[in-house]
């Protein structure tokens, strides 16, 4: 382990607790400060699109209690000089040091009129609206968290709708087969769902879609993807392209000092022939910073490469669905497993005959066994 006397960690969610954690565990016992824009202790975000919102408020992650003094809670990092290795916070303080995580995460996109959910503020906010009795909620966007929402509020025997700009929600995640499966899994529970056209404008409840349809709601909430929080990086002189562009280390690109992990990382995938990725799920914040903070201490010339298989799961209307790997990268995809027919189901998919991903829905050991297989790159 190099000596490094004070290392500065951006970002005090999931990546950021579990940065601390390692880098104690591994044994650093220098000066070491954690950067949080938000006053609460680091918590689980997946609950808040599913139990939050009916009322159970545990969003505990384990070991978030044990930060101290140094967490400087409810604090912004605005800009980074890392020629002379300063990040400058909002409040004009400077902090130097030897190492530097990046795990500022993302943020949601939003649109006027548009309800979000990405904080714990939110989901009480959001819960509220429910509460309120508001009887018809719109969704926008049907990727894992509009996936959630929906179903949550349904749930709670709201009326729901949910527009995606795809043929089907979750097309490009899921692959054909799997998002066919859940378009009718979401009208089997009483969704409405307005697929292939997207939202122009939200004004008092009216939402004007892009082929002239106005549809009305009570409430209206996003799901339309986040953003990265790199703007603080501009002009530092790390490469930033949706992401900090990193070595396959995790390590800054051209940087020895500067590693990060998270939403904010993208890093070329060894298992995809070094194709760029940025993975925004919480099993890749939660192993990706370990990684990446036992590489900072480990230095460059011995950091090793991050090469885990992605895997993401939700669970929508009771169904559990995972993936693993990129299924959007195949030119082939193929159940293997049950049929969709039953509810139960696995899909492979390949990329010049070489497994790329899986998607299973409520088949948890068959998405175990294509993961290996994704990871040892076998053929279909």
């Amino acid at each position: 382990m190099r000596i490094l006397g004070k290392i500065i960690v951006v970002g005090a969610s999931l990546a950021g607790l579990r940065a601390v954690q390692t880098l104690r565990r591994e044994g650093f016992d220098g000066e070491l400060t954690l950067v949080g824009a938000e006053a609460h202790v680091p918590y689980n975000r997946p609950p808040l699109s599913k139990s939050v919102l009916r009322g159970d408020e545990d969003v505990t992650l384990p070991g978030a209690e044990e930060l101290g003094e140094e967490w400087l809670r409810g604090r912004r990092a605005v800009r980074l000089d890392a020629a002379n290795r300063t990040v400058v916070l909002d409040d004009g303080t400077e902090l130097g040091y030897d190492g530097l995580v990046i795990a500022s995460g993302a943020r949601p996109r939003r649109l006027d009129g548009v309800r979000t959910l990405r904080t714990i503020e939110d989901a009480l906010a959001l819960r509220a609206e429910l509460d309120s009795g508001h009887e018809h909620v719109l969704v926008i966007g049907g990727g894992f968290i509009g996936g959630e929402v929906a179903s949550t509020a349904r749930q709670l025997g709201r009326k729901v709708t949910l527009v995606d700009s795809g043929p089907h929600p979750m097309h490009a995640g899921l692959g054909a087969e799997a998002a066919r499966w859940l378009a009718g899994h979401h009208e089997r529970n009483g969704v409405e769902l307005v697929t292939g056209t997207r939202v122009t404008d939200v004004t008092d409840g009216r939402v004007r879609l892009a082929d002239g349809r106005v549809l009305s709601a009570d409430l209206v909430v996003g799901g339309m993807g986040v953003t990265p929080n790199t703007e603080w990086l501009e002009g530092s002189g790390l490469a930033v392209d949706d992401g900090v562009v990193c070595e396959p280390t995790l390590y800054a690109a051209g940087s020895a000092d500067v590693v990060a992990a998270g939403d904010v990382a993208r890093w070329p995938h060894r298992l995809y022939d070094d194709a760029l990725i940025r993975v925004e799920h919480w099993s890749n914040a939660n192993e990706q910073s370990a990684v990446a903070a036992r590489n900072l201490l480990a230095g460059p010339q011995q950091a090793q490469p991050f090469a885990d298989v992605p895997n993401f799961a939700t669970h929508v209307h009771g169904a559990r669905i995972q993936t693993a790997g990129l299924p959007h990268l195949a030119d082939e995809a193929r159940v293997v497993a049950g049929s969709p027919e039953e509810d139960r189901f696995a899909v492979a998919f390949a990329r010049d005959g070489v497994l790329v991903g899986a998607v299973a829905v409520n088949a948890p050991k068959d998405l175990i066994r294509l993961k290996r297989s994704v990871a040892a790159r076998e053929a279909l």
